[in-house]
């Protein structure tokens, strides 16, 4: 070995053995990227204090795992992935909030009031924003509440509310946003619903701006319940054709015209015809008048007690009467009031296209006059179709485009039984041994032999204590260096002395440039000398063979 080297050099071996450590390693990382399992999502959209308790469980746990997209995607190895979840839920990770499990480790001894109500605020905050996020469309939730404390000499209570931010993946529909307030309502005591304001993360007010007035709330109002009754004729229509035609092969849109005035009206109405009796009043008068023209004088003596008035008895009489009669009839009245609420259907406007039918070989067939009759009939008698009112309906057989995917079509199978995943991890390991292979044939192999290629006459001579010789003075085939000859001399055997110095020599190299060398002269000599040359030649031709 301290031959072998001594014979190619400190300089090449330490570049051989570089080479050989880089190619090691190189192929070691192949091998180790070909053979690590494939990782799929653990968690993804987390913010930093989850995702940092998540990677925090996950190193005490020794798993291997990467994050993507700002630390909030977690990946793990696809075969523990749902193993992991499992553990994660046990220790509420990651964590929708506080819940009551707050109250477990804490101390009732040494706790005060105020820590108590702010652990349990903390705890309904969080089992509302636990429940929220169980809802279809909802990635992450924060609950906020305010519960105003009750004061003892107050005779006004302030109300509680509530504020809850949302991030979806899509946008919510109206019935959700309502169902979320409710819910958020009813776990509170004395929370009314209208208080409990809802925003997205994009910072658009999905619910609680309901208590505004003016003209533009009225018109948000009127909007968005427009756009309710809208979806509700639409959904009803979609469910109903998509059973006959098949789901994903009928788009509906509809268009309501709703008038939102408020009209009362106030009408009477008189029967001459029919009247009762309501009263009877009867007023009868009689009188009596007595008339004496011969009666005595007034005098003191006819006032005294026991005395007669002295009259002549001629006196006149006189009597009258009246009998008067009242009755009052009441005829029959009818008071009528009418009251037209806001949001009264003016007309209706529905567009409906079905698909076609397409058969196994991919041919596209349109549906028969009498389907789409059939069709335009049930979406008449589903919105309650008036002509007199203006309705419109109007039902098209159009092809669909292509691109959109079926709903319900079943997931394609895998390829030889490799999902994606597997398929990627496969040509991730085609292109790294591809790209090893390319590295060991331009670049290894061209530099190997390089490094093994025969030596110089120049340096050969060098190494092996000959100098560096003129040109064309070669050494004798079997001379000796001195160190040579002292090594016989000392009594080595020719086994132990270095190889013979014309193994060394390229013999071919040295006699093509001797060749090269000898033919140049020849031709110095025949342009110094053409008329000699040509002499020459032409003595050679004339020479018998």
């Amino acid at each position: 070995m301290p031959d072998f080297i001594k014979a190619i050099g400190a300089a090449r071996f330490g570049v051989m053995a570089g080479v050989a450590a880089a190619l090691t390693a190189f192929f070691l990382y192949v091998a180790g990227v070909i053979s690590e399992p494939p990782k799929s999502i653990l968690f993804s959209g987390l913010d930093t204090r989850d995702a940092s308790q998540v990677t925090a469980k996950l190193d005490s746990m020794n798993v291997p795992y990467e994050l993507k997209g700002n630390g909030g995607t977690v990946l793990v190895p696809s075969d523990q992935v749902t193993k992991l979840r499992m553990e994660m839920a046990q220790d509420n990770l990651p964590a929708a909030g506080v819940g009551y499990e707050i109250f477990d480790k804490s101390d009732a001894f040494g706790t005060t009031t105020f820590v108590q109500n702010v652990n349990m605020l903390r705890a309904m905050e969080g089992e509302l924003a636990r429940s929220i996020q169980t809802i279809d469309g909802i990635e992450s939730v924060r609950v906020h509440l305010v519960i105003p404390e009750r004061q003892i000499f107050s005779r006004n209570d302030q109300s509680p509310s509530a504020s809850v931010v949302l991030r979806t993946r899509n946008v919510l529909g109206r019935g959700q946003v309502q169902a979320i307030q409710h819910l958020v309502a009813a776990a509170v005591a004395s929370l009314s619903p209208d208080r409990v304001a809802i925003i997205d993360d994009r910072g658009n007010l999905l619910a609680g701006g309901q208590d505004k007035s003016g003209p533009d709330a009225e018109a948000s109002t009127e909007d968005q319940e427009t756009t309710d009754y809208e979806d509700r004729l639409r959904s009803r229509i979609e469910s109903m054709v998509a059973s006959i035609v098949g789901p994903g092969h009928v788009r509906v849109q509809v268009t309501a015209n709703m008038d939102y005035t408020h009209t009362t009206a106030t009408s009477e109405s008189y029967d001459p015809d029919s009247k009762v009796v309501r009263s009877t009043q009867t007023v009868e008068q009689n009188a009596t008048d007595t008339d004496g023209s011969g009666a005595a004088a007034v005098s003191v003596a006819s006032a005294l007690p026991g005395q007669q008035s002295a009259s002549n008895g001629d006196n006149t009489k006189s009597s009258s009467g009246r009998t008067e009669e009242t009755t009052n009839y009441e005829i029959s009245k009818t008071v009528k009031t009418s009251t037209d609420d806001a949001g009264a259907l003016k007309r209706l406007s529905v567009a409906v296209v079905v698909d076609g039918i397409t058969g196994k070989s991919g041919a596209y067939k349109a549906r028969s006059a009498q389907d789409m009759q059939k069709i335009s009939e049930l979406v008449k008698s589903a919105i309650g179709f008036d002509s007199a009112r203006g309705d419109q309906v109007q039902v098209v057989n159009m092809p669909f485009a292509r691109i959109d995917p079926d709903v319900g079509t079943p997931p394609p199978t895998p390829f030889l039984g490799l999902d994606g995943p597997d398929w990627f991890k496969i040509i991730e390991a085609a292109i790294l041994s591809l790209t090893a292979l390319l590295i060991g044939l331009f670049v290894m192999r061209p530099l190997i032999a390089r490094m093994f290629a025969p030596l110089s006459f120049a340096t050969t001579t060098a190494q092996l204590g000959y100098g560096t010789p003129a040109m064309g003075q070669l050494p004798a085939p079997g001379a000796q260096s001195a160190e040579a000859q002292g090594q016989l001399q000392a009594g080595q055997t020719p086994a132990q002395l270095p190889p013979p110095r014309e193994s060394m020599i390229d013999i071919s190299r040295i006699e093509g440039q001797v060749r090269e060398s000898s033919v140049k002269k020849v031709g110095e000599v025949v342009q110094a000398h053409p008329e000699e040359a040509l002499a020459i030649l032409r003595t050679w031709l004339h020479q018998p063979v």
